[in-house]
């Protein structure tokens, strides 16, 4: 029994194998519990392992890389098509053996435990970040509801504190005074965390070659590079910028049929915080363009205002702009 594909769909506890040889026909199904499966892949010892890329699939490659296998992550909405029937861990296997074999099927790139701790730290701080949003605007809503309003901004909120937390006038009673204090020290208790986290973020940075060559272009700083790095890697799996921009979710979203194009707004695919991180980078680039004379702001603006005619999406040429110029970077 030679199998060719091994098809493993990835759990907690139980993992379920399917193997198929070159023709695509199944010679092996079975069951094994998380502690046996390396044991079990290496008696089968298949040519190719495939897996969905899901949480775990990294570890698991890299465990099967060292074994010597050639290791296939296939991203979870490429495998629905070829699940058969009914949904279950036997046909998952299935599904994933058989995407694994198509010729056109695109495979997400293994990351490196080192990318993946810069994937922590971005996902700490933007959990920091949030629920430090969280409490400025609960302390927001208690004093807007006694007459006191403040402005939405992080750096509004803490030049608008002291002065409320100083004086016990009107509706804002010293209960009040007690617990707006207590947000307060929560708040700067979770920037001092986030602070940590940039830290290590720029640390990491310095140390990276990648980085720095990307937070060359206009509008990537330290956190946009690390975490483009952290996401992308080497680039190697993107042909070109546009594929990355595809892969991002900066292309219009397609609903064409009978030889007649219709392109909507963007398709948002992709990593949400990356997106986010281009947006806030073209903004800034955008906001340092205005009144400056040289050839390089200006061809910003002109890039920017030539067919934009709704002020919301005038950022949007210059993050693919921005987006464009990352593979060339890193790969």
């Amino acid at each position: 029994m030679k199998i060719d594909t091994l098809g493993i769909d990835l759990a907690k506890r139980v993992f379920q194998l399917h193997g198929a040889d070159r023709c695509g026909q199944a010679v092996h199904r079975s069951k094994v519990m998380r502690a046996g499966l390396l044991e079990a892949v290496r008696t089968l010892r298949p040519r190719i392992v495939a897996m969905e890329a899901c949480s775990s699939a990294h570890h698991w490659a890299r465990r099967f890389h060292e074994m010597g296998l050639e290791v296939r992550l296939i991203s979870p909405q490429y495998v629905i098509p070829f699940v058969k029937t009914n949904k279950c861990d036997r046909n998952d296997a299935e599904g994933i053996a058989e995407a694994a074999c198509r010729p056109t099927m695109r495979f997400v790139t293994v990351k490196s435990v080192e990318q993946q701790d810069m994937q922590a730290v971005h996902r700490v701080r933007e959990l920091l970040v949030q629920q430090r949003t969280a409490l400025i605007n609960q302390a927001r809503g208690l004093l807007g509801e006694r007459g006191v309003t403040i402005a939405r901004s992080p750096e509004a909120f803490k030049r608008a504190a002291p002065q409320i937390l100083a004086n016990c006038e009107g509706e804002v009673t010293s209960v009040c005074q007690a617990m707006l204090l207590e947000l307060v020290q929560q708040i700067q208790e979770l920037e001092e965390r986030v602070k940590r986290a940039e830290g290590w973020i720029k640390a990491f940075m310095k140390r990276s070659a990648l980085c720095k060559k990307i937070s060359a272009i206009d509008g990537v700083g330290p956190i946009t590079a690390a975490a483009m790095v952290a996401a992308v890697g080497e680039a190697k799996e993107f042909k070109n910028g546009r594929h990355l921009l595809a892969w991002l979710g900066l292309v219009p979203r397609q609903c064409s049929s009978g030889g007649k194009s219709r392109l909507k707004g963007i398709s948002k695919r992709g990593d949400t915080y990356l997106r986010t991180l281009l947006i806030h980078g073209a903004r800034s680039v955008l906001r340092y363009a205005v009144g400056k004379t040289d050839a390089r702001r200006c061809a910003t603006r002109r890039r920017c205002d030539a067919g934009c005619a709704k002020r919301a999406f005038r950022k949007m040429p210059l993050m693919n702009t921005m987006a464009r110029r990352i593979p060339k970077e890193i790969s």
